[in-house]
């Protein structure tokens, strides 16, 4: 899978994550469609990824036996370093630390992690 494709399956995989774990009714640019989505933002998603299907291929399957919690919070670490290479001074939002995260949240980004984990390569 291309970066550029895999950046669309971590977006898609994002919408599918916030309309299963949100409370109530999510913003508008949680769930927006990928032709919507910010350039910087398909770029970040794309580079996050990358940066799980590596961590993939390293661990040589055995990141398989990481707890949702694990994946989760490598999603959220890979994320904050992307906030940080796009912005000089992010929002906090977007570079807050695990426990900051709302549950909602961080279901959506161990989500994330098994999608790219049940991706074809």
């Amino acid at each position: 899978m291309s970066r550029a494709e895999g950046a669309r399956l971590f977006r898609e995989a994002w919408i599918a994550g916030v309309r299963r774990h949100f409370p109530g009714e999510p913003k508008p640019g949680y769930v927006a469609p990928w032709e919507e989505t910010p350039e910087w933002e398909r770029a970040a998603a794309g580079a996050v990824y990358e940066q799980v299907r590596q961590f993939l291929a390293v661990s040589e399957g055995h990141a398989a036996r990481l707890t949702r919690e694990q994946k989760g919070r490598f999603v959220a670490t890979c994320w904050i370093a992307q906030m940080y290479r796009h912005f000089d001074d992010p929002k906090p939002g977007y570079v807050a630390d695990w426990s900051e995260l709302p549950q909602w949240q961080r279901e959506t980004d161990a989500d994330i992690f098994e999608a790219i984990e049940r991706s074809p390569h």
